[in-house]
């Protein structure tokens, strides 16, 4: 129990399904409920599900996914977001009924309190509504709602001073404290956590296959959505950089449908950088790993959907993971990295865990010289890498989810003194 809470209620669209999972909040969501139900609390993940999977499912001991919006899903099939605005609706109208009428009530018939976690703007309109039936309903004592920032996307749409009164506000780190405080909204900081299961490394059979594939070549690799603020064309021409300093780096990158992929291969070309693209089945991690070693080009465009055990050996089988973001809330994919054992290149805004040249590389810049410096000096040194890693190690066993969920109860027990 955490606080005094037995029940708790996740509120997101993002979710383990892979319909649901796009980024970082579904990773977050994912593992934040495996965490709370180890920790004995009894928990309801409600998010916009696979519209083909079953509407309740039990997903791991005494965590219970609810898919909502599947009908509204059922005409909107690529991903959680698309027709997003019904769903918004959807969520708003139905979810706020659902746990006011069925999960409060009976935490309260049992002397209970339930913790209602809400992540991004998406929810918000659904949480100003759950406080308002909450109250009509008398039973608002009988809740603790908190509303999470995991970026900065949609603040534009939220009615701030009315969820302010539904809800106290949270954020990941201290770069999105900021970026609310400059709105004049207050907040606490709970950092992501990670699965205590990636302090164990990927399977070792699978990284020494991928590192063999890469035969020995500087290998980087970068995974994100093509858009400018994930500073792909300084990964681009740090790899110009290398080149010219004489060494012979790969850049593996796996991005998504975005437009702005094309100018980050027409950056390549016109650095000098051959292109190709790479087709794989993800899920055959040799087809993965002979399709990498036939590949010269130094920008391999991967296009396969990787599974987490394929994904995390690529990490630590190369040299560096580029997650060198110029806006980055919180960073999960870097934190991520460490405790796997690899080594990650952050950028400089939310990576609160990140210390440059000790457990990371950091870049203050969009410059890709900067980056083919640092890059420069890890690549030389295999000692300064192996204690980079080795720090590493050590930086993430800090923000397992165990230990995040204690700096959680600390807050909690603030919320509740303060009335916030």
């Amino acid at each position: 129990m955490i606080a005094g809470h037995r029940y708790a209620v996740l509120l997101a669209f993002e979710g383990p399904d892979r319909y649901s999972s796009i980024g970082g909040l579904g990773t977050r969501v994912s593992s934040l409920a495996k965490a709370l139900g180890e920790a004995e609390i009894e928990t309801d993940v409600v998010f916009v599900g696979d519209p083909t999977l079953p509407p309740v499912e039990t997903y791991a001991p005494n965590v219970t996914l609810r898919r909502w919006c599947q009908w509204v899903s059922a005409y909107h099939s690529r991903n959680v977001y698309d027709g997003e605005e019904g769903k918004i609706n959807d969520f708003r109208e139905s979810v706020p009924r659902f746990v006011a009428g069925d999960v409060v009530v009976r935490a309260q018939a049992q002397g209970e309190r339930v913790l209602v976690l809400a992540e991004e703007w998406q929810t918000a309109s659904a949480t100003i509504e759950l406080d308002r039936l909450l109250r009509e309903r008398d039973l608002r004592d009988s809740a603790t709602i908190l509303w999470n920032a995991n970026n900065t996307y949609g603040f534009d749409r939220i009615d701030w001073p009315a969820l302010q009164r539904a809800a106290a506000i949270t954020t990941v780190s201290k770069y999105m404290k900021f970026e609310l405080a400059g709105r004049g909204i207050p907040s606490l900081v709970i950092p992501n956590g990670i699965d205590e299961a990636l302090l164990d490394g990927p399977p070792k059979d699978a990284t020494a296959r991928l590192r063999t594939a890469l035969r020995g070549k500087p290998a980087l690799v970068k995974v994100g959505r093509f858009d400018p603020d994930k500073n792909w064309l300084q990964a681009v021409d740090a790899v110009a950089e290398l080149r010219a300093m004489g060494f012979t780096p790969q850049l593996i990158v796996r991005g998504g449908r975005e437009p702005y992929g094309e100018l980050v291969f027409e950056r390549a070309r016109t650095r000098g950088l051959r292109v190709e693209q790479v087709e794989a089945d993800g899920d055959d991690l040799p087809a993965l790993a002979a399709a990498l070693a036939a590949c010269d080009a130094e920008i391999v465009h991967l296009q396969a959907f990787l599974p987490e055990s394929t994904l995390y050996a690529l990490y630590v089988a190369c040299d560096a993971v580029l997650a060198n973001s110029g806006k980055e809330p919180f960073g999960l994919v870097g934190l991520e990295v460490i405790a796997l054992g690899g080594v990650p290149v952050c950028g400089s805004t939310g990576e609160d865990y990140a210390e440059p040249f000790v457990n990371a590389i950091v870049c203050d810049t969009d410059d890709g010289r900067e980056l083919a410096e640092y890059l420069r000096v890890l690549l030389g040194d295999e000692r300064r890498s192996d204690r980079l890693r080795q720090a590493g190690y050590a930086t993430a066993n800090r923000y397992i989810w165990p230990a995040v969920l204690e700096t959680l109860e600390h807050k909690l027990a603030y919320v509740a003194r303060s009335g916030v």
